[in-house]
């Protein structure tokens, strides 16, 4: 008994999750909860913030290094001990007794020192931070294009919540008609009009419908969820749509694919990443000129500066062999820069493939939602005769039963064909989306 009461309570769960508290919601308003909170949007703006800061550390390219340190040592090392004195300016004439000289006393010296070191030329800095640049382009189109897919998503989303909010509608007045007919089917039992086997048969019609709208409820708590997870919300209950289920407008799209779509900009900007940086490994080639200066103040007690002096100059670099590091490196990077074209060339014919067929399948769906429309309507003629000619006694129970399964079947169809147009819709203008 207790394993009975467990299975009719999981099968009443939908239900009973159904009718808790609904808000209700438009498709304008789940969007923009979309766009300011979805955790992928977020997720992306600090990639971006990354890419922003690689970019921002090949300033050092331009501006200078600055650096300030305070030292103190002290020694007796006879080189050292007189080179201390001449530095703190306190060389006298009794410092160049040799016995002074070879054994020195102690001689404490603190130092604070600034140093500049500024790059002048670096050939291969330039390209790298062009490729940073290029890099954090990229990923700004790669939000962008998140962004766009995001709100197809939630366009789908939202149009699955709607479709399963009106199965629910479809099967619950096919619930009462078929409870309606179950009572038909019992009074003329009783009146002798109808076979038991007849009424058995609407009783499990019954239960099939039952059923069906069980798992339309269920399916609108998943489409309710999924909604929430979007918009990264907790939300106390189930949504439900303030718009209607309806065949979505027309829409004029290009004929071929636009290359300033934000993915294809994001994959260019990834190929000329890769071509700055194979510039740059070639670059290393060639020698480096930078300037660099110090001014050091110097004293025998902490945090004093008796004397001081200064030192500036310029340092032509060229780091002419390096085993062959520099060869296979510049040799990784131009087929990295070439896969990259490659790839581009190949994301530019699938993407044109995939527009083609989003175009096949949104006239197919128009086709299909012509169709499913003529049959709704001669499926719902057919009910409402058959019904009349059963009041009267002239029809069968089973053809009754066929033409209202029919009639739910068809209306569950049509609204299925509609989310598929409309959703076929979408897709083909976030394909076509510059």
């Amino acid at each position: 008994m207790k394993i009975k009461n467990i299975v009719t309570l999981i099968a009443l769960l939908p239900t009973m999750l159904f009718a808790q508290q609904t808000v209700p919601i438009s498709k304008a308003e789940v969007l923009e909860k979309v766009i300011q909170q979805n955790n992928k949007l977020k997720i992306g703006e600090q990639q971006v913030l990354a890419a922003k800061g690689d970019y921002s550390q090949t300033n050092a390219v331009f501006l200078p290094n600055i650096t300030a340190s305070h030292s103190g040592m002290a020694t007796t090392n006879p080189l050292m001990a007189f080179g201390f004195k001449l530095n703190q300016e306190i060389v006298t004439q009794a410092d160049f007794d040799p016995n002074i000289l070879n054994d020195p006393s102690q001689i404490n010296m603190f130092a604070t020192k600034f140093e500049v070191q500024q790059p002048l030329i670096n050939v291969d800095g330039i390209f790298q931070r062009k490729a940073a640049k290029a890099k954090w382009a990229a990923t700004q189109m790669q939000l962008a294009r998140t962004g766009d897919y995001l709100s197809l998503e939630t366009e789908k989303a939202y149009m699955q919540l709607q479709l399963a909010y009106k199965s629910v509608e479809v099967l619950e007045k096919s619930f009462n008609a078929a409870n309606e007919n179950l009572r038909l089917a019992n009074n003329s039992f009783k009146q002798g009009y109808l076979q038991q086997s007849d009424v058995l048969a609407v009783q499990v019609r019954v239960t099939e419908v039952e059923n069906q709208l069980q798992y339309a409820k269920s399916n609108v708590i998943n489409a309710s969820e999924y909604l929430a997870v979007l918009m990264n919300e907790a939300v106390s209950g189930v949504f439900k749509p303030t718009d209607s289920l309806g065949v979505a407008s027309e829409l004029n799209s290009a004929e071929s694919l636009s290359s300033s779509r934000a993915d294809i900009q994001a994959m260019e900007f990834v190929a000329e990443a890769y071509k700055q940086n194979y510039k740059a490994d070639k670059m290393t080639f060639l020698p480096r000129l930078n300037a660099f200066g110090s001014y050091e103040l110097y004293d025998d007690e902490i945090f004093r500066a008796d004397a001081n002096g200064y030192l500036f100059g310029a340092a032509l670099t060229w780091n002419l062999f390096e085993g062959s590091k520099r060869f296979g490196k510049t040799q990784k990077s131009k087929a990295e820069f070439n896969k990259a074209n490659l790839e581009l060339e190949q994301y530019k014919a699938e993407s044109q493939l995939e527009l083609n067929k989003a175009k096949r399948m949104y006239q197919d769906a128009k086709s299909n939602l012509k169709l499913t429309g003529l049959a709704l309507e001669q499926s719902k003629e057919a009910l409402r005769i058959r019904t009349n000619r059963f009041k009267e006694g002239l029809e069968r129970t089973t053809d009754l039963l066929m033409a209202e399964t029919q009639y739910s079947q068809k209306q569950l169809e049509y609204f299925n064909t509609v989310f598929q147009h409309n959703y076929a819709l979408a897709y083909l203008q976030f394909l076509t989306k510059n």
